[in-house]
């Protein structure tokens, strides 16, 4: 192949993947994906993620953070954990973060100020924010808001929002969007949002194990799975795949500057 893609968002180092790993890695690379990024979970999944990155370390590059869904009563020790990493390895960006009001709105308190204190710990370290947004969209952007400066970079990952909130995220804060499976599948809005986004604004993913694109829709998903939402979004822009792939690989690059 002549081009290559960049999962920019993928958990294949989690206990889902842990019969068929090294498989799921090969099929990625053999399907032209050659860049791969880690988003962390909470402390529980660090050790996992770098012993993944380590055993490919030109290929798959971890970030740190804590998301939103694992922050508790503790999330303060968890925070600690994260500051004492950033200070022994390297990492790409501080994700995943941001908020979750999906599941239950327990803490909702303690995951804005966990957010609001990532994204101090990401300008700390000159490093971009990987964000996580479900049903929070408006508690977001009422802390970037305040938080924002022009050396903060990053990524909404797995956008599901509007046009408006779409716009908001590329010109206010002049972050990426992430686009995964979503897009292919039926009831979705995100193709008509995407038709006014510019290409150099998308970063593409897969959050696998969850959001499997169509054709393989309710499987365990995988990173060599990017491949059908990449034909997705060049039917969506009218380009060939080479042109998808090429873009939205510099865009990660930009972003998170992995070794070429």
């Amino acid at each position: 192949m002549k081009y290559y893609l960049t999962d920019t968002h993928t958990h294949i180092y989690a206990e889902e993947f842990d019969k068929d790993r090294s498989e799921i890695v090969e099929n990625a690379f053999r399907q032209g994906i050659k860049k791969i990024l880690l988003p962390n979970i909470d402390s529980s999944t660090i050790e996992p993620m770098l012993n993944l990155s380590k055993q490919y370390p030109e290929n798959i590059y971890p970030m740190m953070g804590l998301h939103p869904t694992s922050v508790k009563e503790n999330f303060k020790n968890e925070l600690k954990i994260i500051e004492t990493y950033l200070q022994k390895e390297r990492f790409y960006a501080i994700g995943e973060i941001g908020i979750d009001l999906y599941w239950d709105k327990i803490f909702i308190e303690e995951q804005k100020e966990a957010f609001s204190n990532q994204i101090d710990i990401a300008i700390k370290h000159n490093l971009p924010i990987v964000i996580h947004a479900r049903e929070s969209f408006d508690e977001i952007f009422e802390i970037l808001d305040k938080k924002w400066t022009p050396n903060l970079k990053g990524v909404f990952h797995s956008f599901t929002g509007n046009k408006e909130q779409a716009q908001k995220i590329i010109t206010d804060y002049h972050f990426y969007i992430g686009i995964n499976g979503i897009v292919t599948f039926k009831n979705s809005d995100l193709p008509e949002v995407i038709k006014t986004i510019d290409i150099q604004s998308i970063l593409l993913e897969t959050d696998a194990p969850y959001l499997a694109p169509v054709p393989k829709r309710g499987k365990r998903n995988e990173s060599s799975y990017i491949y059908h939402t990449a034909i997705k979004v060049a039917e969506i822009y009218q380009l060939k795949i080479n042109e998808i792939a090429r873009i939205t690989t510099e865009n990660a690059e930009n972003l998170f500057h992995f070794p070429l």
